[in-house]
């Protein structure tokens, strides 16, 4: 018989972990321990080194489910279409909104560094030039869609080859019919089976986030912002326009939809890109976020995310073009239209085709200055310029890439009719 001591006992160890910790929602968490990162950072100093680790244990999880998840999503996506048109009209659809708010990046950024002159009155001296490999020409970049070994594209982590894969074989299993539906729902089972994968290391999200924080805030600090303030307010300037104008004008005046419950419920996805600085590493964290809190169809989300992790890259579109203007202003070139116009089409190109890894864009930066008379010393002496400051600037223009990816992810599924309009209206449940 119970006593009423027995009655008023504190509640068991695992009851309070799940009120204190699973039943918090996920982006909250994270919030948190972004916020105490930073503190943390700022109370160890370089002595925060000692925990990236924790931070990097983190990433390397998140993106050992990349490959296999774009993989199977990519082909039951293909299988769940039903006819092989409707991959055209959704990958079609999806290609021209990237290419849209990229072109529109671009444009922002040129005008932003322009106005607010991110590159007047820099003094390079001391600067130490750091010289950038050559950029991969265009077709280059289109030979790089076929893999040479399909497995070596999985095994090596190179997405835009698995995706042309990943098409190939969905296309195939459509197209011999009965023959390949046990292994259409071997697909699908391997979806619910990647996303539950996703799930568990989701968990580990706070504590990865804590880590890289902590590390960045104490070796870094924000103050470094300070030699690069200019830039930094632009570029932070740039990608909330980005991301409030361009794509929430996406959700509501493209896709007819209210802005209000898709900034809500993106907030996962958007602490770990902005801790990740990874396209790649955000993916399984978007996927997820689209079709349990945005009610995008699997299908949709499975084709789109996947492309916009290596295609669209509006954050990365606007940091190139405030760098472009950053050099000219820097070296005092004038520049004519036509070679704004250049440039801003060099960048969108260069953009399209940048890896979906931290500082990534730096690399790209070279075709775009080359393009518009900048000479390879002079570009050496920018990247040396910015490179010290880089992981902190590109936490922000991450942040832009992956909404962009949610937001074109919802505007096609409301076109395609692939998309629970009271799920992304109703407030996500963990």
């Amino acid at each position: 018989m119970a006593t009423p001591a027995d009655e008023t006992a504190a509640p068991p160890a695992r009851s309070l972990l799940q009120r204190y910790w699973f039943d918090v929602v996920l982006w909250k968490r994270i919030f948190g321990a972004l916020v105490l990162g930073a503190i943390a950072g700022a109370l160890l100093g370089d002595a925060a080194e000692s925990i990236k680790w924790v931070g990097d244990l983190f990433i390397r999880l998140i993106r050992m489910v990349v490959v296999p998840l774009v993989f199977v999503s990519i082909v039951a996506g293909v299988t769940g279409m039903g006819d092989p048109r409707r991959l055209g009209s959704i990958g079609g659809k999806t290609l021209f909104l990237y290419l849209c708010t990229t072109v529109v990046a671009v444009i922002l950024g040129q005008a932003l560094g322009a106005l607010i002159g991110v590159g007047q009155g820099v003094v390079f001296e001391g600067v130490k030039p750091h010289v950038l490999g050559e950029p991969p020409t265009v077709a280059e970049q289109l030979m790089g869609i076929v893999p040479l070994n399909p497995v070596e594209a999985l095994a090596g982590g190179d997405i835009l080859g698995v995706i042309f894969f990943s098409i190939m074989v969905g296309s195939a299993i459509l197209a011999i019919g009965e023959k390949g539906e046990p292994l259409r729902k071997v697909f699908e089972a391997g979806v619910d089976v990647m996303l539950f994968i996703v799930r568990v290391v989701m968990e580990v999200a706070p504590f990865g986030v804590f880590a890289l924080i902590a590390w960045v805030a104490g070796t870094q600090g924000i103050s470094v912002f300070v030699h690069v303030f200019y830039l930094a307010v632009a570029l932070v300037a740039g990608c909330a326009l980005q991301v409030i104008l361009t794509h929430g004008g996406l959700i509501r005046l493209v896709a007819r939809l209210p802005a209000r419950p898709f900034f809500r419920d993106i907030w996962d996805a958007v602490l770990v890109a902005f801790s990740t600085s990874s396209s790649a590493a955000t993916l399984p964290v978007s996927m997820r976020v689209a079709e349990k809190n945005l009610g995008v169809s699997h299908t949709v989300a499975s084709t789109a995310l996947p492309i916009g992790t290596t295609v669209s890259m509006d954050g990365t579109a606007l940091y190139i073009g405030l760098l472009t203007m950053f050099a000219v202003q820097a070296f005092g070139i004038d520049l004519t239209f036509t070679q704004y116009l250049l440039a801003g089409l060099t960048t969108v190109l260069v953009a399209v085709g940048t890896a979906p890894i931290p500082s990534a864009s730096l690399f790209m930066l070279a075709a775009v200055l080359s393009s518009i008379g900048v000479s390879a010393e002079q570009t050496a002496l920018v990247v040396g310029f910015v490179l010290p400051f880089d992981r902190l600037l590109d936490m922000t223009r991450t942040v832009a890439n992956n909404t962009s990816d949610l937001a074109v992810a919802v505007t096609v599924a409301k076109w395609e009719n692939e998309l629970d309009e009271e799920s992304y209206r109703a407030k996500p449940v963990e």
